[in-house]
């Protein structure tokens, strides 16, 4: 009994006592906090957390001048904060994501480290809140309400800093390939069926443009999540605030993160709807999307290599089988496709979420946050990988594609404006139960000269507007 109470220190909340790991930095609510949610052992995202001591430490600086905070404990907390956003103590935030009370266990284990930290700095022991108090001195003029959304939100921002750039390079090394590719002719394909010919790069142009498009949404949509409710405290009316706390904590919050976050222009809207947070993972899923047809359509290109459309070939990054020697699979785009399945399922959990509002207050932001953050994170590694080990060493099958593309009966569409679509349906079948070629059909029906039949079934002239003249 005694070895156990060496191990552990007593704090007290107003639940009563709680027994505290000795060596923590976090205190008996955040002891609770795990005793209660032990769900998934998934912490806070890092982002996150040092979003949250962004916060913390801007409140304390703000506090100090507004006189609200005295220097000491001003110092001290600022310092504690410092320490965490350089990387220490990241062991000691230990609460699960999936939580009760809209974040405030979280919420409450960052201000007892914060507390922890800030009191040992001063020459205290770690428990003493007489010293620094995480509610009266860390939480001073703040509420999760208002914390655990605006923390929400700088995450996300900072998260999606990260993420743009590489989603820019893909989309860079996409338009290489479509000026590698501009001169390679494939048959294009429509309901999974031959189509008219198409130039691999134009192929490529169409992906590149997408995820262009896709990645610009996210950047629309992501300055809603700029506009700040802190201040609003636990209702939206900035109670137990000074004056001017809520623009100074604005400005502050600029100085740290560079964001360029702002106030929100109605901190009561702030507080109840999350529309922002589900408006960016609503565009974070439309590219998943894009991203999924993207890798199915190379993963399809590159089948084979001998019993498939052989296309391309994407690189070989590992071995395929476990059974079958020389196997390689298109691994890449595999473990895209399975990071944007997941990113919609985060996004569908979101949608759920946010809508789970009522009145002053969404409770359902931990997941919330986890979820987004966690689409973010997992896109971001994985088009890296996937832009370095996949799209930048595609090679092209140039004889194959050639072969599909003069070898399909869609190149009978060039025929349309001079035989009719009738006729060129009858060639086409002809085509297809004979083996014979569309030209020696168009010529043995004398249908068109043999001259102006090879400009119209020249492949390149059916990648690009105009017809022959009659």
């Amino acid at each position: 009994m005694d070895i156990e109470n060496k191990q552990h220190r007593i704090e007290k909340d107003s639940l009563g006592e709680v027994n505290v790991p000795m060596g923590s930095y976090y205190g008996a609510q955040t002891v609770r906090a795990r005793e209660n949610f032990p769900i998934s052992g998934i912490r806070p995202h890092q982002a996150f957390i040092k979003s949250m001591v962004y916060i913390k430490r801007a409140a304390a600086k703000v506090n100090n001048e507004l006189g609200c905070l005295d220097d000491e404990k001003g110092k001290a907390i600022i310092n504690a904060a410092d320490r965490i956003i350089a990387g220490e103590f990241q062991d000691q935030f230990v609460v699960d994501v999936y939580q009760a009370g809209a974040g405030t266990s979280c919420h409450m284990n960052v201000n007892e480290v914060i507390a922890n930290i800030a009191i040992e700095s001063l020459g205290g022991k770690k428990g003493d809140y007489s010293v620094i108090h995480p509610n009266d001195h860390v939480n001073f003029g703040q509420s999760t309400n208002d914390v655990f959304p605006t923390a929400m939100r700088i995450a996300a921002l900072s998260l999606l800093t990260e993420l743009f750039p590489v989603v820019d390079e893909l989309a860079d090394r996409l338009n290489e390939k479509v000026e590698e590719f501009d001169s390679i002719i494939k048959s294009g394909r429509t309901h999974l069926q031959d189509a008219a010919p198409i130039k691999l790069g134009q192929e490529f142009c169409g992906y590149a443009s997408a995820v262009s498009k896709a990645v610009e949404k996210i950047r629309r949509a992501s300055d809603a999540l700029k506009e700040l409710g802190i201040g609003g405290t636990a209702v939206g009316t900035g109670l137990n605030t000074h004056p001017d706390y809520a623009h100074k904590i604005i400005f502050e919050l600029n100085e740290i993160t560079g964001l360029g976050v702002r106030a929100s222009s109605n901190y009561f809207e702030a507080m109840q709807s999350n529309a922002p947070v589900t408006e960016v993972s609503g565009a974070v899923k439309v590219l998943a999307i894009e991203l999924i047809r993207i890798a199915n359509d190379l993963r399809l290109l590159s089948s084979g290599p001998k019993t498939g459309l052989a296309e391309i070939t994407l690189p070989a990054v590992q071995p395929g089988s476990s059974i079958m020697p020389g196997k390689v699979n298109p691994v890449m785009a595999e473990m895209l496709n399975m990071v944007c399945f997941a990113i919609i399922g985060n996004d569908l959990t979101i949608s759920m979420a946010s809508q789970a509002g009522q009145f002053e207050l969404n409770v359902m932001m931990p997941v919330m946050q986890y979820k987004l953050l966690d689409s973010v994170s997992i896109l971001t590694n994985a088009l890296e990988v996937f832009t370095n080990k996949c799209v930048k060493g595609i090679m092209v099958n140039e004889e194959r594609c050639y072969q599909y593309a003069t070898g399909s009966m869609a190149i009978v569409t060039a025929l349309n404006p001079y035989i009719g679509y009738s006729k060129a349906a009858e060639v086409a079948k002809e085509s297809l139960l004979t083996g014979k070629p569309i030209k020696e059909i168009i010529l043995e029906k004398k249908l068109m000269s043999e001259e102006k039949l090879d400009k119209l079934l020249s492949p390149i002239s059916m990648t690009k507007p105009g017809f022959i003249s009659k």
